[in-house]
């Protein structure tokens, strides 16, 4: 669902369309995706850009009037709503290796700054002049933060943080980190800024992974690394809380670039299918092609409707516990059937789609990990099944979600 609204002078039409404002912030993101998707190919060979082509891209994203998205205009973000980020993040999504990332984003909990952390974190961070991670993940603590073993032992007037994470998206490029500790002796699970140039804080190993990723996702360890009392981000003990939010957002932002990659990937299938000869006549008139063309056309249209209708309901409020389970449900589905859009193209293109510098083998390895990573579709399921158990099936099922 993009837009509802009554029609004037009428009580019972539902109106499903954009709205002028929505229409504009999609123009503007297809204008900027069209000079990021230029760097694809580069970003592929080269496994990521350079400095030149990063300060080029920055500039555009400004251009473009993109940046942070998620951020009030009065900090230097785009201040869009829920609903306007998830029509933006849907276009940016068909951009291959990752590069919808270089329209940077700050995580949602950076929003619990105090004034003087948004002058210093947030505030650079929305106008592209600071980069942040966020560092959860542990090498035994995965979907489940409450298993972190990474602590943060007070000394008097500051913290000490000891331990190590993994999976540090834009680690190579960040700053700055989110970093998720607890601190003793209650285990209080605490989210802290940390700069990057802290004494303590190494990149042990930056691993290679299927994906050719704009940026990387370094291992870091801390070691004994020495903060003060200003570190701590939205208090001590709602660490948690914090990043139960930003995946919960998260999630619905995934759901919408997996969209955009497959409607990416069909498009270029479907065009080859059109005008590749087999037999004679073009291979779009095979009936098993269409049939693939088919089921991802259901799998997309279906898929974008209901990420936009829960996008749509976060901006209306609600029960935050019910809008997490279905933006679970929205990552949970449109994961899944991008991946399968992804396969599907492959498969039309035939041995040239398992090619490197053909975007739905590119598209193809990258959806992959949109199963996996903030919260696997295990753990999306166990989140419903969750929301179902504890309050019932009707604010899953319901039209809006709202109780």
């Amino acid at each position: 669902m993009t837009h509802t609204a009554h029609k004037e002078g009428s009580d019972n039409e539902m109106e499903f369309a954009y709205t002028p404002r929505l229409a504009g912030l999609r123009q503007q993101a297809l204008a900027l995706a069209a000079v990021i998707a230029k760097y694809e190919d580069e970003c592929e060979q080269h496994n990521g850009l350079g400095p030149q082509a990063h300060a080029a891209i920055r500039e555009a994203v400004l251009a473009h009037g993109l940046q942070a998205i998620n951020v009030p205009a009065e900090w230097g973000g785009a201040g869009l709503t829920v609903l306007e980020q998830v029509v933006v993040q849907d276009v940016l999504g068909s951009l291959t290796n990752a590069l919808w990332d270089t329209v940077w984003r700050p995580a949602n909990p950076l929003l619990a700054c105090t004034p003087a952390q948004r002058e210093r974190y947030l505030i650079p961070d929305a106008r592209g002049e600071r980069r942040d991670a966020v560092a959860i993940t542990e090498e035994t603590s995965g979907s489940d933060p409450a298993a972190v073993h990474t602590k943060a032992v007070s000394d008097g007037d500051g913290y000490r943080i000891t331990g190590n994470k993994w999976f540090v998206t834009v680690g190579d490029a960040a700053d700055f980190l989110l970093v998720l500790a607890a601190v003793q002796p209650q285990d209080a699970p605490t989210l802290f800024l940390v700069d990057r140039d802290t004494p303590g804080v190494d990149i042990v190993r930056t691993p290679r992974y299927t994906h050719t990723f704009v940026y990387e996702h370094p291992e870091f360890s801390f070691d004994n690394v020495r903060v003060g009392p200003d570190a701590v981000l939205g208090g001590v003990g709602q660490g948690y809380e914090l990043t139960r939010d930003w995946f919960t957002e998260e999630r619905l932002m995934i759901a919408a670039r997996t969209i955009g990659a497959a409607e990416r990937a069909l498009t270029l299938a479907t065009d080859w299918a059109a005008h590749r000869m087999q037999g004679g006549e073009p291979l779009i008139n095979r009936q098993l092609i269409r049939a693939m063309i088919a089921d991802s056309v259901v799998d997309i249209a279906v898929n974008r409707a209901f990420t936009h209708q829960v996008a749509w309901e976060f901006d209306q409020g609600g029960n935050r516990k019910t809008l997490h389970a279905r933006a679970a449900t929205a990552k949970l589905a449109a994961s899944e059937a991008s991946n399968r859009v992804a396969d599907r193209a492959v498969q039309i293109f035939g041995g040239r789609g398992y090619m490197r510098d053909n975007p739905v083998e590119r598209i193809w390895r990258e959806l992959r990990v949109d199963r996996i990573w903030e919260g696997t579709s295990e753990i999306q399921r166990l989140i419903i099944a969750n929301e179902a158990a504890k309050r019932g099936l009707p604010g899953l099922l319901e039209f809006t979600g709202q109780d």
